[in-house]
């Protein structure tokens, strides 16, 4: 059994207020659009309560039939400044990973700087931090194309 601990930070503009980059996190059609199974895998499930208190759940089965799941708790929320939640990811029931994320929203000139901030733990080898850096920058870039309504697939 072992335990790798990683931080990553990943930045990203948009060309749009706090407010309507805030509103890609919260509501719950534009958050589909971007986070809900990105790779159209079938079965999908998708839940989003978005106060302090409340979750997300994201799962789906891939292609080879193995179930992945994501499921989150709002811990902080400040509208159109800040975003703090904890989620784990599972594979076929297995703890994959337990991560803290912040995320964001600073105003700057022509849009929106979001900071994306996670630190996790990733469990026995089954998970790999690089590739978690690489697939939330991917959908961060998602998120930019739904906030600017471009076809996101």
């Amino acid at each position: 059994m072992s335990i790798v601990n990683a931080q990553f930070s990943i930045e990203r503009n948009y060309n749009c207020s706090p407010s309507q980059a805030f509103r890609g996190f919260s509501e719950p059609e534009l958050k589909r659009q971007w986070f809900a199974n990105p790779a159209g895998w079938p079965d999908p499930i998708w839940e989003l309560d978005f106060r302090v208190g409340g979750g997300e759940v994201s799962g789906n089965r891939s292609p080879d039939g193995m179930v992945a799941l994501f499921r989150s708790t709002f811990h902080d929320i400040v509208e159109d400044e800040r975003i703090v939640f904890a989620y784990d990811l599972l594979l076929e029931d297995r703890l994959t990973s337990v991560s803290l994320t912040t995320v964001e929203f600073f105003g700057e000139e022509g849009g929106t700087r979001l900071l994306f901030t996670e630190q996790g733990a990733f469990f026995d080898g089954l998970d790999d931090p690089a590739e978690r850096e690489h697939g939330t920058g991917w959908l961060l870039d998602r998120l930019g194309k739904a906030l600017a309504g471009e076809p996101v697939g």
